[in-house]
C-alpha cells in the first residue's frame, strides 16, 4: 500500500518533508539570521574602543599633563565622528554634542592654565556654558525638558548659591559667571532626563550631564569653600562623563537613526 504523503510544514502543497519554495525561503531566512548575528557583533566590537578614551584617562588622571586630559574627549569625538560619518545628515543634531565637547577641550585649557587669572577663570566657566548650552539643545531637539527636576534642582543650588557660594565670592562678575552657570547646568540636567531615545542611550546620557554637573559641584565647593575632600572625585567623574556621554551616542547610531 502506498505511502500517504503528507504536507509541507510550511504551507498548503502535498510534499512530505519541505517543498523548494520553502526551502528557499528558509535558505533566506538563515542567511539572513547569520547577517543579522554579524551585525550585532560588529557593532559590539564597536563598544570596545571605548577602552581607549578610558586608558587615555587613566594617565590623565596621574597628572601627565594637559595633552592627556584633552585626550580623553578627542579620542571620544573621534568614535562620535567615526560611527555617524555617513549618517550625519540624518543625525544632524549630534553635531551639539561634537561642539560641546569642543567647547569643553578649551574651557580644560583655559582652567589648566588659569594661575591665579580671574579673566582664565571666566573664560574657562564661559565655555563650560557653552558646553552645557549644547548638551541641553541635543537633550531637548531629541526630547523635552523634565519640569519637574528642573524645579528641584534649581531650588537645590539655588539655595547652595545663597548660603554657600554667595558669601564666599566678593567679585560681582564672578558672581554672575557662576549664577547663570549654576542655571544652565540645572537646565541640561533636566533637559537629558527628559530625552527620547532607546532605553540605554537615554540613560548613558542623563548619567553623563549627571556626572558632570557632579564634578562641577565638587569644584565649586574646592576654588571657593575649605571643604577639600571629595577633589580627588573631580577628574574620574569628568573622564566618566564624557565616556558615557559617548557610549550613549554609539547606542543611538547603531539602534536608531534620528
Amino acid at each position: 500500500m502506498p505511502q500517504k504523503r503528507t504536507r509541507c510544514r510550511n504551507c498548503t502543497c502535498r510534499f512530505t518533508m519541505l517543498c523548494a519554495k520553502c526551502w528557499k525561503q528558509h535558505f533566506i531566512n538563515t542567511n539572513n539570521l547569520k547577517t543579522t548575528i554579524m551585525k550585532q557583533q560588529k557593532t559590539n566590537l564597536k563598544y570596545l574602543w571605548l577602552i581607549i578614551p578610558l586608558i587615555i584617562s587613566y594617565f590623565a588622571y596621574k597628572g601627565y599633563g594637559f595633552e592627556y586630559k584633552a585626550g580623553v574627549t578627542i579620542s571620544c569625538l573621534g568614535l562620535i565622528a567615526f560611527s555617524y560619518w555617513n549618517k550625519l545628515k540624518s543625525s544632524r543634531n549630534v553635531l551639539f554634542v561634537i561642539a560641546a565637547f569642543v567647547f569643553s577641550i578649551i574651557g580644560d585649557w583655559f582652567l589648566s592654565h588659569k594661575g591665579d587669572s580671574f579673566i582664565m577663570f571666566s573664560a574657562g566657566i564661559g565655555f563650560y556654558f557653552l558646553a552645557h548650552a549644547g548638551y541641553m539643545v541635543y537633550a531637548l531637539v531629541n526630547g523635552r525638558l523634565k519640569i519637574g527636576l528642573a524645579v528641584f534642582l534649581l531650588i537645590a543650588y539655588l539655595l547652595l548659591f545663597a548660603f554657600v557660594l554667595y558669601p564666599a565670592i566678593n567679585d560681582t562678575l564672578l558672581l554672575v559667571v557662576v549664577f547663570v552657570y549654576l542655571l544652565i547646568s540645572c537646565f541640561a540636567v533636566a533637559a537629558a532626563a527628559g530625552t527620547r531615545l532607546p532605553a540605554f542611550s537615554k540613560w548613558a546620557y542623563f548619567s553623563g550631564i549627571v556626572l558632570i554637573l557632579f564634578s562641577d559641584t565638587i569644584i565649586a565647593f574646592m576654588e571657593f569653600t575649605t571643604y577639600q575632600d571629595l577633589n580627588f572625585l573631580i577628574l574620574p567623574t569628568y573622564y566618566a562623563a564624557h565616556i558615557v556621554i559617548t557610549f550613549s551616542l554609539l547606542y543611538k547610531a547603531n539602534n536608531k537613526s534620528s
